[in-house]
Protein backbone atom coordinates (compact mmCIF):
# COMPACT_ATOMS: atom_id res chain seq x y z
CA UNK A 1 0.00 0.00 0.00
CA UNK A 2 3.42 2.28 0.00
CA UNK A 3 4.95 1.69 -3.13
CA UNK A 4 2.93 5.11 -4.42
CA UNK A 5 5.83 6.79 -2.42
CA UNK A 6 8.77 7.23 -4.47
CA UNK A 7 12.24 5.31 -3.35
CA UNK A 8 14.94 7.24 -2.08
CA UNK A 9 19.14 7.12 -1.96
CA UNK A 10 20.61 3.73 -0.91
CA UNK A 11 21.89 5.81 1.97
CA UNK A 12 18.15 6.28 3.46
CA UNK A 13 18.39 4.33 6.99
CA UNK A 14 15.83 2.73 9.48
CA UNK A 15 16.19 3.05 13.58
CA UNK A 16 14.29 1.21 14.90
CA UNK A 17 13.97 1.62 18.87
CA UNK A 18 13.52 -1.14 20.76
CA UNK A 19 14.82 -1.42 24.70
CA UNK A 20 17.34 1.40 24.29
CA UNK A 21 15.02 4.48 24.59
CA UNK A 22 18.13 6.83 24.90
CA UNK A 23 20.10 8.69 23.15
CA UNK A 24 23.28 8.50 25.54
CA UNK A 25 24.94 5.39 25.16
CA UNK A 26 23.58 3.78 22.59
CA UNK A 27 26.12 2.61 20.53
CA UNK A 28 23.27 0.73 17.27
CA UNK A 29 22.41 4.44 17.18
CA UNK A 30 25.28 5.54 16.69
CA UNK A 31 26.33 3.68 13.71
CA UNK A 32 22.95 4.59 11.98
CA UNK A 33 23.72 8.14 12.27
CA UNK A 34 27.12 7.64 10.92
CA UNK A 35 26.35 5.81 7.71
CA UNK A 36 23.24 7.17 7.14
CA UNK A 37 22.52 10.42 4.48
CA UNK A 38 18.72 10.16 6.16
CA UNK A 39 17.38 8.28 9.05
CA UNK A 40 14.08 7.51 9.46
CA UNK A 41 13.12 6.56 13.62
CA UNK A 42 10.88 4.37 14.14
CA UNK A 43 9.08 2.69 17.67
CA UNK A 44 6.54 -0.52 16.75
CA UNK A 45 3.66 -1.16 19.41
CA UNK A 46 2.41 -4.37 18.46
CA UNK A 47 -1.10 -4.02 17.87
CA UNK A 48 -3.33 -6.33 20.19
CA UNK A 49 -1.28 -9.14 21.27
CA UNK A 50 -2.65 -12.31 21.84
CA UNK A 51 -3.00 -13.52 25.51
CA UNK A 52 -0.29 -16.26 26.38
CA UNK A 53 -1.55 -19.83 26.67
CA UNK A 54 -1.80 -19.10 30.17
CA UNK A 55 -4.78 -16.41 29.18
CA UNK A 56 -2.47 -13.73 30.36
CA UNK A 57 -2.36 -10.63 28.64
CA UNK A 58 1.04 -9.35 27.09
CA UNK A 59 1.01 -6.00 28.93
CA UNK A 60 -0.82 -4.04 31.37
CA UNK A 61 -1.71 -0.06 31.91
CA UNK A 62 1.16 0.04 34.20
CA UNK A 63 3.71 -0.68 31.61
CA UNK A 64 1.87 1.21 28.90
CA UNK A 65 1.98 4.32 31.00
CA UNK A 66 5.23 4.15 31.79
CA UNK A 67 6.40 3.08 28.03
CA UNK A 68 4.19 6.29 26.81
CA UNK A 69 6.22 8.97 28.70
CA UNK A 70 9.26 7.48 27.96
CA UNK A 71 8.53 7.36 24.25
CA UNK A 72 7.43 11.32 24.86
CA UNK A 73 10.46 12.11 26.26
CA UNK A 74 12.79 10.27 23.66
CA UNK A 75 10.62 12.62 21.18
CA UNK A 76 11.33 15.28 22.95
CA UNK A 77 15.05 14.87 22.89
CA UNK A 78 15.06 14.10 18.79
CA UNK A 79 12.95 16.83 18.50
CA UNK A 80 15.62 18.78 20.14
CA UNK A 81 17.90 17.34 17.55
CA UNK A 82 15.66 17.97 14.63
CA UNK A 83 14.78 14.74 14.13
CA UNK A 84 11.33 13.21 14.84
CA UNK A 85 10.18 10.12 16.11
CA UNK A 86 7.77 7.71 14.25
CA UNK A 87 5.06 5.63 16.09
CA UNK A 88 3.25 2.84 14.55
CA UNK A 89 1.74 0.16 15.54
CA UNK A 90 1.79 -3.39 14.01
CA UNK A 91 4.31 -6.47 14.26
CA UNK A 92 7.42 -5.10 13.24
CA UNK A 93 8.52 -7.78 10.64
CA UNK A 94 5.82 -6.77 8.45
CA UNK A 95 5.63 -2.50 9.09
CA UNK A 96 9.11 -2.10 9.09
CA UNK A 97 9.72 -3.71 5.35
CA UNK A 98 6.89 -1.59 4.29
CA UNK A 99 7.99 1.44 6.27
CA UNK A 100 11.69 0.45 4.29
CA UNK A 101 10.12 0.13 0.58
CA UNK A 102 8.38 3.76 1.41
CA UNK A 103 11.70 5.38 1.26
CA UNK A 104 13.70 3.42 -0.86
CA UNK A 105 15.53 1.82 2.44
CA UNK A 106 17.39 -1.25 2.37
CA UNK A 107 19.27 -1.41 5.59
CA UNK A 108 17.41 -1.28 9.33
CA UNK A 109 19.82 -0.53 12.74
CA UNK A 110 18.33 -2.09 15.90
CA UNK A 111 19.83 -3.49 18.84
CA UNK A 112 20.03 -7.21 19.61
CA UNK A 113 18.07 -8.78 21.96
CA UNK A 114 19.15 -12.58 22.67
CA UNK A 115 15.50 -13.87 23.16
CA UNK A 116 12.97 -16.20 20.83
CA UNK A 117 10.41 -13.83 19.84
CA UNK A 118 13.10 -10.53 19.79
CA UNK A 119 15.47 -12.82 17.42
CA UNK A 120 12.63 -13.82 15.39
CA UNK A 121 11.49 -10.58 14.61
CA UNK A 122 15.30 -9.63 12.95
CA UNK A 123 15.26 -13.20 11.38
CA UNK A 124 12.16 -12.33 9.70
CA UNK A 125 12.91 -8.70 8.98
CA UNK A 126 16.19 -10.72 6.80
CA UNK A 127 13.96 -12.72 5.27
CA UNK A 128 12.12 -10.19 3.81
CA UNK A 129 15.48 -8.96 2.05
CA UNK A 130 16.14 -5.95 4.43
CA UNK A 131 19.54 -5.93 5.63
CA UNK A 132 19.85 -6.09 9.19
CA UNK A 133 22.40 -4.31 11.62
CA UNK A 134 22.21 -5.39 15.36
CA UNK A 135 24.43 -4.25 18.09
CA UNK A 136 24.83 -5.43 21.47
CA UNK A 137 24.28 -3.30 24.15
CA UNK A 138 22.21 -3.69 27.05
CA UNK A 139 24.88 -5.58 28.93
CA UNK A 140 27.61 -3.73 30.82
CA UNK A 141 30.36 -5.90 30.31
CA UNK A 142 31.44 -6.31 26.48
CA UNK A 143 30.81 -10.34 26.16
CA UNK A 144 33.79 -9.94 23.68
CA UNK A 145 35.94 -9.35 26.74
CA UNK A 146 34.89 -12.26 28.47
CA UNK A 147 37.64 -14.67 29.61
CA UNK A 148 35.89 -17.78 28.91
CA UNK A 149 34.07 -18.28 24.96
CA UNK A 150 29.82 -18.17 25.44
CA UNK A 151 29.95 -22.05 25.40
CA UNK A 152 31.86 -22.00 29.05
CA UNK A 153 29.47 -19.51 30.49
CA UNK A 154 29.95 -20.59 34.40
CA UNK A 155 27.13 -22.66 35.88
CA UNK A 156 27.34 -20.93 38.87
CA UNK A 157 27.00 -17.01 39.18
CA UNK A 158 29.80 -16.91 42.20
CA UNK A 159 32.08 -18.67 39.48
CA UNK A 160 31.45 -16.38 36.85
CA UNK A 161 31.60 -13.38 39.28
CA UNK A 162 34.96 -14.74 40.64
CA UNK A 163 35.94 -14.86 37.23
CA UNK A 164 35.02 -11.65 35.87
CA UNK A 165 36.77 -9.93 38.94
CA UNK A 166 39.92 -11.98 39.19
CA UNK A 167 40.62 -10.36 35.86
CA UNK A 168 39.47 -6.79 36.43
CA UNK A 169 37.00 -6.95 33.80
CA UNK A 170 35.07 -3.28 33.37
CA UNK A 171 32.84 -2.21 31.18
CA UNK A 172 33.52 0.33 28.22
CA UNK A 173 32.95 3.61 29.18
CA UNK A 174 29.65 5.41 28.01
CA UNK A 175 29.37 6.63 24.33
CA UNK A 176 28.02 10.26 24.17
CA UNK A 177 25.23 10.56 22.19
CA UNK A 178 25.49 11.48 18.36
CA UNK A 179 27.33 14.30 17.18
CA UNK A 180 24.15 14.94 14.34
CA UNK A 181 21.61 13.12 13.80
CA UNK A 182 20.73 12.82 9.76
CA UNK A 183 17.59 14.22 8.24
CA UNK A 184 14.30 12.74 8.11
CA UNK A 185 13.81 10.86 4.40
CA UNK A 186 11.98 14.04 2.06
CA UNK A 187 8.82 12.01 2.57
CA UNK A 188 8.50 11.91 6.04
CA UNK A 189 5.37 14.19 6.24
CA UNK A 190 3.51 12.06 3.79
CA UNK A 191 4.52 8.93 5.68
CA UNK A 192 3.57 9.81 8.69
CA UNK A 193 0.34 11.18 7.73
CA UNK A 194 -0.56 7.54 6.41
CA UNK A 195 1.39 5.43 9.17
CA UNK A 196 2.13 7.97 12.75
CA UNK A 197 -0.27 6.45 15.40
CA UNK A 198 -2.82 9.09 17.16
CA UNK A 199 -1.19 10.61 20.15
CA UNK A 200 -3.11 8.58 22.80
CA UNK A 201 -3.86 9.42 26.49
CA UNK A 202 -1.72 7.89 29.61
CA UNK A 203 -3.33 5.20 30.54
CA UNK A 204 -4.47 5.80 34.54
CA UNK A 205 -2.45 4.46 36.66
CA UNK A 206 -4.69 2.24 39.47
CA UNK A 207 -5.83 5.27 42.67
CA UNK A 208 -3.12 2.55 44.60
CA UNK A 209 -0.24 3.80 42.75
CA UNK A 210 0.38 6.51 45.11
CA UNK A 211 1.53 4.03 47.32
CA UNK A 212 3.83 1.99 45.19
CA UNK A 213 7.60 2.00 46.01
CA UNK A 214 8.17 3.36 42.04
CA UNK A 215 5.28 5.55 41.85
CA UNK A 216 5.57 5.97 38.15
CA UNK A 217 2.60 8.42 37.65
CA UNK A 218 4.98 11.11 38.85
CA UNK A 219 7.00 12.62 36.77
CA UNK A 220 10.06 12.35 38.59
CA UNK A 221 9.38 8.48 38.04
CA UNK A 222 8.53 8.43 34.33
CA UNK A 223 9.77 6.72 31.84
CA UNK A 224 12.22 8.77 30.10
CA UNK A 225 15.56 9.53 30.00
CA UNK A 226 15.37 12.34 31.61
CA UNK A 227 14.09 11.28 34.98
CA UNK A 228 16.35 8.31 34.26
CA UNK A 229 19.37 10.54 34.49
CA UNK A 230 18.00 13.10 37.20
CA UNK A 231 17.55 9.96 39.31
CA UNK A 232 20.75 8.63 39.07
CA UNK A 233 22.03 12.25 39.88
CA UNK A 234 19.67 12.49 42.90
CA UNK A 235 20.58 8.63 43.95
CA UNK A 236 24.19 9.28 44.30
CA UNK A 237 23.97 12.32 45.68
CA UNK A 238 23.85 11.19 49.14
CA UNK A 239 24.49 8.01 51.23
CA UNK A 240 22.02 5.76 50.13
CA UNK A 241 24.12 3.96 47.78
CA UNK A 242 26.32 3.35 51.15
CA UNK A 243 23.30 1.51 52.61
CA UNK A 244 21.80 -0.32 49.69
CA UNK A 245 23.05 -3.66 50.95
CA UNK A 246 21.58 -3.15 54.21
CA UNK A 247 18.02 -1.99 53.02
CA UNK A 248 17.79 -3.59 49.82
CA UNK A 249 15.44 -6.55 51.30
CA UNK A 250 12.97 -3.71 52.32
CA UNK A 251 9.51 -4.07 50.55
CA UNK A 252 7.74 -0.38 50.86
CA UNK A 253 9.30 2.86 49.90
CA UNK A 254 11.04 4.53 47.14
CA UNK A 255 14.92 4.57 48.98
CA UNK A 256 15.54 1.08 49.69
CA UNK A 257 16.52 0.04 47.07
CA UNK A 258 17.99 1.95 43.84
CA UNK A 259 15.43 1.62 41.73
CA UNK A 260 17.30 1.95 38.59
CA UNK A 261 15.33 -1.25 36.86
CA UNK A 262 12.26 0.09 35.52
CA UNK A 263 14.51 2.89 33.44
CA UNK A 264 17.21 0.08 32.55
CA UNK A 265 14.41 -2.30 31.01
CA UNK A 266 13.25 0.03 29.02
CA UNK A 267 16.44 1.07 27.99
CA UNK A 268 16.07 4.96 29.05
CA UNK A 269 18.75 4.10 31.48
CA UNK A 270 22.27 2.62 30.55
CA UNK A 271 23.86 0.01 32.49
CA UNK A 272 27.21 1.32 31.54
CA UNK A 273 26.11 5.34 32.50
CA UNK A 274 24.95 3.67 35.97
CA UNK A 275 28.17 1.79 36.34
CA UNK A 276 30.08 4.94 35.69
CA UNK A 277 27.88 6.70 37.98
CA UNK A 278 28.46 4.40 40.68
CA UNK A 279 32.35 4.64 40.19
CA UNK A 280 32.63 8.36 40.17
CA UNK A 281 30.64 8.40 43.86
CA UNK A 282 33.06 5.57 44.82
CA UNK A 283 36.03 7.93 43.98
CA UNK A 284 34.79 10.92 45.81
CA UNK A 285 32.87 9.82 48.50
CA UNK A 286 34.05 6.23 49.00
CA UNK A 287 34.17 2.56 48.66
CA UNK A 288 32.14 0.13 50.75
CA UNK A 289 30.28 -3.22 50.73
CA UNK A 290 27.12 -1.50 49.84
CA UNK A 291 28.45 0.05 46.52
CA UNK A 292 30.16 -3.42 45.61
CA UNK A 293 26.49 -4.55 45.89
CA UNK A 294 25.43 -2.60 43.68
CA UNK A 295 27.88 -3.63 41.12
CA UNK A 296 26.94 -7.32 42.20
CA UNK A 297 23.42 -6.43 41.08
CA UNK A 298 24.83 -5.67 37.81
CA UNK A 299 26.48 -8.23 37.34
CA UNK A 300 23.39 -10.47 37.90
CA UNK A 301 21.59 -8.50 35.40
CA UNK A 302 24.48 -9.43 32.73
CA UNK A 303 24.59 -13.18 33.74
CA UNK A 304 21.25 -13.62 32.54
CA UNK A 305 22.12 -11.78 29.18
CA UNK A 306 25.02 -14.09 28.83
CA UNK A 307 22.85 -17.13 29.70
CA UNK A 308 20.50 -16.23 26.96
CA UNK A 309 23.66 -15.77 24.41
CA UNK A 310 24.40 -19.15 25.45
CA UNK A 311 21.34 -21.24 25.65
CA UNK A 312 18.61 -19.04 23.58
CA UNK A 313 15.45 -21.19 23.41
CA UNK A 314 15.97 -23.91 25.68
CA UNK A 315 15.40 -21.12 28.61
CA UNK A 316 11.74 -21.42 27.55
CA UNK A 317 11.27 -24.97 27.76
CA UNK A 318 9.48 -26.43 30.08
CA UNK A 319 12.52 -28.24 31.72
CA UNK A 320 15.02 -24.87 31.06
CA UNK A 321 18.34 -26.20 31.48
CA UNK A 322 17.43 -29.32 33.81
CA UNK A 323 16.57 -33.11 33.37
CA UNK A 324 12.93 -32.45 35.29
CA UNK A 325 9.81 -33.49 33.78
CA UNK A 326 6.74 -31.46 32.96
CA UNK A 327 5.79 -28.96 35.78
CA UNK A 328 2.54 -29.55 37.45
CA UNK A 329 -0.25 -26.92 37.37
CA UNK A 330 -3.23 -25.82 38.18
CA UNK A 331 -5.26 -23.11 36.54
CA UNK A 332 -7.54 -22.28 39.83
CA UNK A 333 -4.85 -22.05 42.02
CA UNK A 334 -2.67 -20.18 39.46
CA UNK A 335 -5.65 -17.41 39.45
CA UNK A 336 -6.00 -17.24 42.58
CA UNK A 337 -2.22 -16.23 43.00
CA UNK A 338 -2.61 -13.79 40.19
CA UNK A 339 -5.72 -12.12 41.86
CA UNK A 340 -4.24 -12.15 45.54
CA UNK A 341 -6.28 -14.42 46.78
CA UNK A 342 -4.24 -17.33 48.15
CA UNK A 343 -5.15 -17.47 51.90
CA UNK A 344 -1.46 -16.39 52.73
CA UNK A 345 -1.45 -12.44 53.91
CA UNK A 346 2.39 -11.77 52.74
CA UNK A 347 1.54 -13.96 49.26
CA UNK A 348 -1.52 -11.99 48.51
CA UNK A 349 -0.37 -8.53 49.89
CA UNK A 350 2.52 -9.20 48.12
CA UNK A 351 0.40 -9.96 44.50
CA UNK A 352 -1.84 -7.13 45.18
CA UNK A 353 0.68 -4.34 45.02
CA UNK A 354 1.91 -6.14 41.85
CA UNK A 355 -1.59 -5.82 40.02
CA UNK A 356 -2.16 -2.47 41.32
CA UNK A 357 1.12 -0.46 40.85
CA UNK A 358 2.95 -2.95 38.81
CA UNK A 359 5.85 -2.98 41.37
CA UNK A 360 7.06 -5.43 43.70
CA UNK A 361 10.21 -5.25 46.49
CA UNK A 362 13.03 -7.80 45.29
CA UNK A 363 12.00 -9.83 48.34
CA UNK A 364 8.79 -9.84 47.66
CA UNK A 365 9.33 -11.29 43.82
CA UNK A 366 10.93 -14.28 45.41
CA UNK A 367 8.63 -14.83 47.90
CA UNK A 368 5.49 -14.78 45.69
CA UNK A 369 7.68 -16.87 42.88
CA UNK A 370 8.56 -19.57 44.99
CA UNK A 371 4.97 -19.85 46.84
CA UNK A 372 3.84 -20.20 42.94
CA UNK A 373 5.75 -23.22 42.14
CA UNK A 374 7.26 -24.93 45.52
CA UNK A 375 3.73 -24.56 47.19
CA UNK A 376 1.18 -24.27 44.70
CA UNK A 377 2.71 -26.58 42.35
CA UNK A 378 1.88 -24.16 39.68
CA UNK A 379 4.09 -24.04 36.23
CA UNK A 380 6.52 -21.30 36.85
CA UNK A 381 6.43 -20.21 33.24
CA UNK A 382 2.73 -19.34 33.91
CA UNK A 383 4.10 -16.59 36.75
CA UNK A 384 7.32 -15.84 34.20
CA UNK A 385 4.33 -14.63 31.84
CA UNK A 386 2.34 -12.95 34.80
CA UNK A 387 4.99 -10.71 35.96
CA UNK A 388 5.81 -10.36 32.12
CA UNK A 389 2.49 -8.72 31.70
CA UNK A 390 2.45 -6.51 34.90
CA UNK A 391 5.82 -5.26 36.23
CA UNK A 392 6.92 -1.94 34.64
CA UNK A 393 10.63 -3.11 35.14
CA UNK A 394 9.89 -5.66 32.93
CA UNK A 395 13.25 -7.25 31.20
CA UNK A 396 13.35 -10.67 29.14
CA UNK A 397 16.64 -11.52 30.35
CA UNK A 398 15.92 -11.05 34.33
CA UNK A 399 12.43 -12.46 34.24
CA UNK A 400 13.68 -15.64 32.34
CA UNK A 401 16.56 -16.07 34.31
CA UNK A 402 15.25 -15.84 37.64
CA UNK A 403 12.09 -17.36 37.33
CA UNK A 404 14.30 -20.61 36.11
CA UNK A 405 16.30 -20.10 39.04
CA UNK A 406 13.68 -20.34 41.58
CA UNK A 407 12.08 -23.40 39.87
CA UNK A 408 14.94 -24.95 40.39
CA UNK A 409 15.49 -25.08 36.49
CA UNK A 410 18.26 -23.05 35.22
CA UNK A 411 22.01 -23.06 35.35
CA UNK A 412 22.16 -23.97 38.76
CA UNK A 413 19.20 -26.73 39.89
CA UNK A 414 18.40 -26.95 43.25
CA UNK A 415 15.44 -28.26 44.70
CA UNK A 416 14.72 -26.67 48.18
CA UNK A 417 14.57 -22.51 47.15
CA UNK A 418 11.13 -22.94 48.90
CA UNK A 419 10.72 -19.85 51.24
CA UNK A 420 9.47 -20.26 54.53
CA UNK A 421 6.43 -18.03 54.64
CA UNK A 422 6.63 -17.50 58.66
CA UNK A 423 10.20 -16.95 58.69
CA UNK A 424 10.06 -14.17 55.72
CA UNK A 425 7.24 -12.53 57.80
CA UNK A 426 9.02 -12.18 60.67
CA UNK A 427 12.32 -11.00 59.27
CA UNK A 428 11.13 -8.35 56.91
CA UNK A 429 7.41 -7.52 58.00
CA UNK A 430 7.51 -8.02 61.64
CA UNK A 431 5.01 -5.53 63.26
CA UNK A 432 2.59 -6.61 59.99
CA UNK A 433 2.63 -3.24 58.33
CA UNK A 434 3.15 -4.31 54.43
CA UNK A 435 0.75 -6.96 54.98
CA UNK A 436 -2.25 -4.13 56.23
CA UNK A 437 -1.37 -1.51 53.69
CA UNK A 438 -2.11 -4.05 50.92
CA UNK A 439 -4.84 -5.96 52.93
CA UNK A 440 -8.40 -6.07 50.72
CA UNK A 441 -7.00 -4.36 47.71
Amino acid sequence: MMTDLPARSAQTRIYWFRNDLRLIDNPALRQACAHAGHLLLVYCHRSAPVPTRWNVPRTSRHRQHFLTSGLADLATQLAAHGSQLLEVEGDPAQVLPLLAQAIGATTIHCEEIAAPEEAGELAALRAAGLTVESLWQSSLLDPATLPFARADLPTVFTSFRTLVEREQLAPPAPRARPAAIPPLPPDFAALADIWAMAPGALPDPDPAAESSSFPYALPAFDGGASAAAEHLRQYFSGALAHTYKRTRNGLTGVDYSTKFSPWLACGAMSARVACAELRQFEASRGANDSTYWIWFELLWRDYFRFLHLQHGVALYRAQGLSSLGQPAHDTQRFDAWCQARTGEPLVDAGMAELKATGYLSNRLRQIVASYLVHDLECDWRAGAAWFEAQLIDYDVYSNQGNWLYVAGRGTDPRSDRRFNLQKQAREHDPDGSYRRLWAQR
